[in-house]
């Protein structure tokens, strides 16, 4: 059931007037109804996997706490009667119990999204090599259909096991309330990924009828359709036919792609979030942000703080650090400063955790040698950027490099740089991407640009002058959202201009909106992830 379905807006309806009707105490088990109907509904088969990360994970925190538990007690209790060597043979052995539960949960579950999301690219590769080695024999490709949100609720899921072994949060001992984590549809086609600290209290909490928070609610949603519907499945005709025909689109339509698909990919997907939020919003719930203004920003590290915000900080925080401070890394840190020196050994450690943190980004995104090769891209320039950020200093210092003019360099650099890698996400197979990137050097078809070749991608002038309009609302709201919350200035001023915002903002959606067939929208980029 799709976010820009009929059938959606109709279950949100019933939901939301529901939700304010019953005992406030019920209303989180009706968003667990809620969300177990809308994952049945995208496919009943897909069931019994949200069941079973749920359930092992669930059951795996709390044993993992039970264990901690009862290790505080017993040493409170026998303090006095301990030695030191007691206490800590005696600590380790517990912490064997929880590593062991904790590994369970994880291999389990993180085994599971292996096995249906990679087994077929596992295959392929092996049936490649055999048939370089000469071999006549091939492996058979399964038939494995991937969940819907798998890899965002599994992440959420791990991530709240995690935490609890940690000890940062407690384990939910209701195993309803933290089933409702899990499964809070909203978030299921494409996040944020939640930490279950930040959202517990307000998913599991009582929420009285609020009239601005539900206004606003309903203006986030509003504002998301119009990213995604105006602007982000109008893109999409001239992106598809961009990428579709690589011997008739090359050179200069390669880079009109480039920015035609960072536009798409960007309206499509905070456009999704920003339904999301407002869904939860009207709600009563809070979500956290997972963009802010990425394309301001002045460098890819930048960009990538402000983008998908809940993935890089769940990459960062459950795999970087760990990495990090493992006992592996220990050595080889030791290792490469004693053989390789200071200066170089001490950053040996830092590119190979990042390396590890890129490669799992890229393969996270899909099961294909392009991701991987748009996370070790990513990989690359942010490694050779923090190797010469000295250098950098000294020539800003020396020149005296800043103001606006050299901002606004940066942030275009920036966005070329993006959207750049992101061409490995566009074409979808890392040959033809080099060969298409290639092609901007050696085509000498740039009049493309002018002559009226780029109305013949599927849109008309008319879809140029409401992307070009799209484009700039959004940008101007991206500049306003500097100065703080767009929809509480827009509060702030009359009613009759406050409707006519609004009810514009409506209007555009209605009949601007880039509908397919059946008047259903196209589904949302990152559902495939």
């Amino acid at each position: 059931m799709l976010f820009t379905s009929y059938g959606f807006l109709g279950f949100l309806a019933v939901l939301f007037l529901l939700y304010y009707i019953i005992p406030r105490k019920c209303q989180w088990g009706l968003l667990l109804g809620a969300g177990y109907l809308f994952y049945f509904l995208a496919g009943a088969e897909y069931v019994p996997y949200l069941l079973v990360t749920t359930v092992t994970i669930w059951f795996a925190a709390c044993r993992i706490e039970d264990n901690a538990d009862r290790q505080a007690a017993y040493l409170k209790e026998h303090r006095a009667e301990l030695s030191k060597e007691e206490k800590k043979a005696y600590k380790d052995r517990q912490k064997k119990v929880r590593l062991g539960w904790i590994l369970g949960g994880i291999l389990l579950n993180i085994g599971i999204l292996a096995v249906l999301k990679y087994t077929n690219f596992a295959i392929a590769n092996i049936n490649g090599l055999l048939g370089a080695f000469g071999q006549t024999g091939r492996l058979s490709f399964l038939t494995l259909a991937l969940p819907l949100g798998i890899s965002f609720y599994t992440f959420q899921a791990v991530g709240y096991l995690i935490d609890v072994y940690r000890g940062t949060v407690r384990a939910q001992r209701n195993p309803f309330r933290f089933a409702l984590f899990v499964s809070f549809f909203p978030q299921l086609v494409q996040g944020p990924i939640s930490r279950f600290g930040n959202l517990a209290e307000s998913l599991h909490g009582e929420h009285r009828f609020d009239g601005k928070t539900v206004s606003f609610g309903l203006q986030r949603i509003l504002w998301g359709y119009f990213k995604k519907m105006v602007i982000a499945d109008r893109m999409l005709v001239g992106v598809n036919a961009i990428i579709g025909d690589t011997d008739a689109y090359h050179g200069a339509y390669v880079l009109v792609g480039m920015f035609f698909y960072a536009l798409e990919l960007y309206a499509d997907f905070t456009g999704g979030i920003d339904i999301t939020i407002g869904i939860a919003q009207t709600l009563g719930i809070t979500l956290q942000e997972n963009f802010q203004r990425p394309f301001f920003s002045k460098s890819l590290k930048e960009y990538w703080r402000r983008w998908h915000i809940s993935m890089g900080t769940w990459f960062r925080d459950y795999i970087f650090y760990p990495i990090s401070v493992c006992k592996f890394m220990q050595k080889f840190n030791k290792f490469s400063r004693r053989h390789f020196g200071e200066k170089v050994g001490k950053r040996l450690p830092v590119y190979l955790s990042s390396f590890v943190v890129w490669f799992a980004t890229g393969i996270w995104h899909g099961a294909s040698w392009n991701f991987i090769a748009w996370g070790l891209g990513n990989w690359a320039v942010l490694m050779v950027s923090e190797t010469l950020e000295p250098l950098y200093a000294r020539f800003h210092q020396r020149f005296g490099a800043g103001g606006r003019g050299y901002a606004a360099f940066e942030v275009a650099r920036t966005f070329l740089l993006v959207s750049m890698l992101r061409t490995f996400d566009c074409y979808r197979s890392v040959p033809v991407t080099f060969r298409m990137f290639g092609s901007l050097f050696t085509a000498r078809n740039w009049n493309i640009l002018w002559d009226g070749s780029l109305l013949c991608l599927g849109l008309t002038a008319l879809d140029y002058g409401i992307l070009a309009v799209g484009a700039f609302v959004l940008v101007s709201v991206s500049l306003i959202q500097r100065k703080g919350s767009v929809r509480e200035r827009i509060a702030a001023k009359p009613y009759p201009l406050r409707f006519a915002l609004w009810y514009g903002l409506f209007l555009a959606v209605l009949l601007a909106g880039a509908y397919g067939i059946g008047y259903d929208a196209s589904q949302f980029i990152y559902n495939q992830f």
